[in-house]
Formats: C-alpha cells, structure tokens, sequence
C-alpha cells in the first residue's frame, strides 16, 4: 500500500508524472555496487586481498546506503542539545545526543574498518587496511560529514601524541578510551578562539605547570564534537609558546575536570555533531610535545599532524560531491521536462558528464592522499580542490533538482548546507596556500611533489603541464614577498590541477575499466591544462561521451 492519499492529479494519463515512487535518490541504495569507481580502486589497492574484504565492503555499503543515512536525516532534524545544569543547580555540561546519533554510531562501530582487530584481519588476509579504512570514510561522509567529525577527527592525533609525552597513567587511559580504533573514542580539537582560529599569536588560553600536569584556564570559541571523550587544545605556555594539551572529562583523582560548555553553536549545517563554545577553568591537562624547538616542538608536532585532519576533511568534501553526483543523477533520470527525461537535454548531459569528471579527479586525489606516497604538499592542495567541490557539487544538486532542491525535505538541501564547513575546518584557502608555500620555502616539498607527478603523467599535454609547473614555480621564487604571495593561489590551484590529471592518466594504465579512466582522464586534461583556443573550444569537434561517463561512474 502507497503512504500517500490518491489525489484528482495523480488519476488519469499524466498520473507517471506524479508517481514520486519513481524519484528514489541515492537513500535506500547500496552504495558499494553502485559505485564503479570505489570498486576500481579497491581491484586495485587491495589486489587479491579483495575476495576477503568485498563482502564487508558489500555489507558496508548496505549499512551506508541505508540505516545511516536514514539517521542522518533524522538527526538534522533533530540536533544534539546541550543540557547545561542537573536538578540541583549545577553545571554539568552534558551534550545530549539525539537517539538516531546512538543508533548510527552503534552500527558503525559494528562494522568499523578503522578498528585495529578489523586491521589485523585485513592484514592476515592480504588486504591494505589503509585503503579499506579509506573506503569506508568515503562511503560514511556521502551519507553524513558530520557523524565522521562527531567520531573523533583528530583521534590519531590524540592517541599518537599521547602515546609519545602523556604520563604512563594518562596514556593507559588514552588506550582505553580508543581501544577500537581512533574513531572510537570521539576526539575533539580545540583550537579557535574568539580572536580567531588560525592566528595563533593571538591565542589567549594560558597554561600553568602543576607538578606533571598542567592547568588551562581559557575559552574557545568553535569547539566541534565537544561532547567528546578526549580533547586535544591548544594553549600559551608562560614563556609564552603555543603547544598542544591533552583535556579529558574526568582529573585523575576522578572529579570532574574544570571544563564547561557554555552553549552549543545554532550551525548551518552539520548539524549531527556538537559544536560548542567551551570554557576552561583550570583544567588539568597534559603537555602533548617536546619544548624545544623542532619537530617534537609543539607547533612542530601540530602542523604534522594536522596534515591527516586535512585529508579527512577533503575526504568529507568528496563524500558530499560523490552524494550530490548521484542524487542529481538519480533525480535527472526520472524527472522529465519538454517531452523527454532531464537526462537526455544536452545541457543537462554536459553539466553531469562534467561533474562525473571532477568528481572522479578529486577521489583520485584523496585516495591518493590517504594511501599513495606521503607527500608533505598534497594534503594542503587535495582540500584545496575537493572541499570547495563539495560545495559547488552540492548547489549543482541543487539546480538540477529545480525548487525542489532547495527544500529542506530533498536531501540535496542538507547536502549544500553541511559541505559549507569543509573549506572551513582544518584552514581555509587561504591558509592552505601560505601552508604551501612554508613547504617550499623551508622543506622544498616542491621537489618531491614534482617527481611524483613525473611518475604518473603518461600524455604530452600532462608531461607538458609538468615542466611548466616547474617552471611557474621557479618564476614564484624569485617573485617580492607581497607580490608571491598573492600569488599563492592561481599557484597552488595550478598544482591541484596537474596533480589530478597526472594521476587520472595513471589510473588509465591500470587496465581495469575497458579504457572508460583514459577517457577521463582526457576530458580532464582538456578542461583544466588544454588551451581551449581563441573561441573557447566551441569550435571543437563534436562529441558526447556521456552515456560512457555514466555507466562507470553510478550503476543504479
């Protein structure tokens, strides 16, 4: 039976249009054998180690596809809520999540390819636990960025951290809260203030030595996930360095710690994980770095490992971009306008077949980023490009949906409003770029990045492109300050581009889609390294490669 009353309109010889049961997005799905190109990538890092994993990552995508994003929604709608005092009148501060939150989590972490137990089976059975713990990431941001956030970004910094300069007794604690992984123990990072968040000079949180311990007394002002078990906060030392601190709930004699939350953030989007302004009174806390002045200093140990906090935050802004490309996709099939299927409008078949393109090339810069050589400038330029793609993906979404995209009851809507965040978290663009530069200049990543790339490029156009990169580079060094850094972005925009076609022609090598990858890869490569020409390309041969586009990018 329908859930829905028959109405006069939806009688008679137009009654298809109105039959809603055949708009089904990407909800209800399972994203595993919908994707192509996750599968592609999987034949390929996991080898023969696949035969073992496939049925996880089937039952994953099941799981995804369904029970979580159907929470997902149910938790927008219905955010955490802080409940700030008991009966009595006093502060406790307790983050109330909703039940959709608990029932997602659960599942999750029942099926959590980021466990050490699940590593160690992969391992045993010949498959890289690095990509599996990528695919699921991947699969669980297209159904809800904000869960990953609420699980602890920032758990391997926590556990890595604590591990290397905590008390014996602290780090026992750390490896019982993340026992299962570092998305278990929901990790939080408290950085920005109300002076702001990447201007650490300007940071006023202060931290007093007492005996093996600390106490921070300080307020920040953009806490996420602040109901969280472990947080990682950054405070001024009285000489006067900034260093990372390790806060929990509980002191070590078991009262509560001198942490307040002072009132939950009314976000735009995100929604399913608690951001906060939070209050320290003096807090004990945990030195987490050495004080001297290199790599184990604490801004030293912070940049490191802030580079994996980025890649999962441009993992996030692929998940929603991969979301958006399959609920336009889906929508575009079904609707109809002037006598045919949206999908069959040739502007319609060039706006999806392009964002098939640029999807596929920011999933081949993450991936890459989170299982391919560890490159000191990749993190910083894969979320240059995939966050604000998850944005631009979404309002694509949007479009394609007309007014009914831009009604919170499409799930395109949330899409929009949640992948506004990632070019936030973790340094804006521009951060980002004075990030590449400080690799150039002090560690010359230029160097490595470029025969990376050297490696991967296969055309002439990319090979090309590469040895103009090097030379744009060149030509920036010897720029006056003011003026190369206002240059920072066209460069590293420049970068992300010939990083992504390099990689896209490598994947075309790989021999495992009947040559669908060569045809992206070419696509790409002309759009963002080609020279289009004085009439802009239009008068380029004809061409639809659309119907290819699709078949290896969403099997529905």
């Amino acid at each position: 039976m329908g859930r829905y009353l028959i109405e006069a309109f939806d009688r008679g010889e137009r009654s298809d249009r109105y039959a809603t049961e055949r708009y089904q997005g990407a909800a209800g799905r399972n994203w595993w054998r919908g994707d192509p190109t996750l599968r592609l990538l999987m034949r390929r890092h996991l080898g023969d180690g696949l035969a073992w994993a496939e049925p996880h990552l089937d039952a994953l995508g099941e799981l995804m596809g369904g029970l979580v994003a159907e929470c997902a929604e149910e938790t927008d709608r219905n955010p955490p809520r802080l409940e700030k005092y008991d009966k009595w009148g006093r502060d406790i501060s307790q983050v109330v999540m909703p039940p959709s939150f608990h029932t997602a989590r659960q599942a999750l972490m029942g099926e959590n390819f980021t466990s050490p137990s699940f590593a160690a089976q992969a391992r045993a059975n010949g498959a890289d636990p690095a990509a599996l713990g990528a695919a699921w990431t991947y699969l669980l941001d297209q159904a809800d960025i904000g869960m990953g956030c609420a699980l602890g970004t920032g758990g391997d910094m926590v556990v890595s951290l604590a591990e290397k300069h905590a008390p014996e007794d602290v780090r026992d604690r750390v490896r019982e809260i993340f026992a299962d992984g570092y998305y278990s123990g929901e990790a939080a990072q408290m950085f920005t203030e109300r002076s702001g968040g990447s201007d650490l000079a300007a940071l006023e949180t202060e931290a007093v030595p007492e005996g093996d311990a600390w106490l921070l007394s300080g307020f920040k002002w953009f806490a996420s996930n602040a109901g969280g078990s472990a947080f990682v906060v950054l405070a001024r030392m009285p000489e006067g360095a900034v260093a990372p601190f390790l806060v929990l709930w509980e002191r070590r004699d078991g009262s509560r710690n001198g942490v307040r939350i002072r009132r939950l953030k009314d976000k735009l989007g995100t929604r399913s994980v608690a951001s906060a302004e939070v209050e320290f009174e003096r807090a004990e806390a945990f030195l987490l770095a050495g004080t001297g002045s290199g790599e184990s200093s604490g801004l030293g140990t912070m940049m490191k490992l802030t580079n994996a906090s980025r890649l999962g935050v441009a993992m996030m802004g692929l998940g929603v971009a991969r979301r958006a490309l399959v609920e336009a996709l889906c929508y575009a099939r079904s609707r109809e306008a002037f006598g045919r299927p949206l999908i069959e409008q040739p502007l319609m078949r060039r706006r999806l077949g392009e964002l098939i393109v640029e999807v596929e090339a920011a999933q081949a810069l993450v991936f890459d980023g989170h299982v391919g050589p560890r490159l000191r400038l990749a993190p910083a330029l894969i979320k240059l490009r995939t966050a604000r793609l998850g944005v631009t993906a979404a309002s694509d979404a949007i479009e394609v949906h007309g007014g009914n995209g831009y009604i919170e009851q499409w799930p395109v809507a949330r899409l929009l409003r949640d992948a506004q965040v990632n070019p936030i978290w973790e340094g804006g663009d521009n951060i980002l770029c004075l990030d590449v530069r400080r690799a150039m200049l002090k560690e010359r990543a230029h160097l490595p990045f470029l025969d990376h790339l050297r490696t991967l490029a296969t055309s002439d156009l990319v090979r090309g492109r590469v040895d103009d990169l090097t030379k744009a580079i060149e030509a920036w060094s010897a720029l006056e300050h003011s003026v190369a850094e206002e240059r920072l972005y066209p460069l590293a925009q420049f970068m992300a581009d010939v990083y992504a076609a390099a990689l896209l022609e490598d994947q075309a090598t790989w021999g495992l889609d009947d040559g669908r990858k060569s045809l992206v890869a070419r696509l790409y490569a002309e759009a963002h390294l080609a020279d289009q020409g004085p009439l802009r390309g239009i008068d380029r041969p004809a061409e639809d490669p659309f119907d290819e586009l699709v078949r290896g990018a969403v099997s529905l």
